[in-house]
């Protein structure tokens, strides 16, 4: 349990177990901080335990410390909301070597920065993803998922339906969808 507030906690990881973390743990040190969480995993993994760890030890005035920026998330998006949910919680960040703190106003502005940069990409990418549907759309192609049933397995679901002698879970197992997609071919109730 963390007991002292606003302690330096800090946060090592190296992308596999042959890489050394000495440099990031004596540049954690050296900054003074009383805890370091350790880990040997790739960045893109989500289930970091260390990580985890190191999340929920923190305590409100703490201060969570990496060496790195790219030591921490997985992506620009990933850090983003790493570091606003400390911040929620009232836990400040600091990177070393982009020399980020956000328990400082300008860090807080570096950060945000990086936050408002993070969500421009996202939209440019909703909005590449937009422009490429309609421009396949113009050229003929329909987009999306492929129909579960054709119109020829429409009208066979529905002559059985009607006829009232098998239940959907019946007339899914034949036709080999789901039930969810036998009702969908029915006709709407009204």
């Amino acid at each position: 349990m963390n007991n002292s507030a606003g302690s330096l906690v800090g946060y090592a990881r190296v992308s596999s177990h042959e890489q050394n973390l000495d440099l990031q743990l004596d540049a954690l040190s050296d900054l003074g901080c009383i805890k370091i969480f350790e880990e040997k995993a790739s960045g893109t993994r989500s289930d970091r335990p260390e990580l985890a760890a190191a999340l929920e030890y923190l305590r409100a005035g703490d201060v969570l410390v990496v060496w790195r920026l790219d030591r921490l998330g997985r992506s620009l998006k990933n850090l983003v909301e790493i570091v606003t949910g400390l911040e929620a919680q009232g836990i400040g960040f600091r990177s070393i070597h982009e020399n980020i703190d956000t328990t400082s106003a300008t860090g807080r502005l570096v950060f945000h920065i990086f936050a408002a940069l993070a969500e421009f990409e996202r939209d440019l990418i909703v909005d590449r993803t937009k422009a490429g549907l309609a421009a396949a759309r113009e050229r003929g192609a329909r987009p999306g998922r492929k129909a579960a049933l054709s119109a020829a397995q429409v009208a066979v679901v529905r002559q059985l339906h009607a006829a009232g002698e098998h239940t959907v879970q019946q007339i899914s197992d034949l036709v080999g969808v789901s039930r969810a997609t036998v009702y969908r071919a029915l006709p709407k109730a009204g």
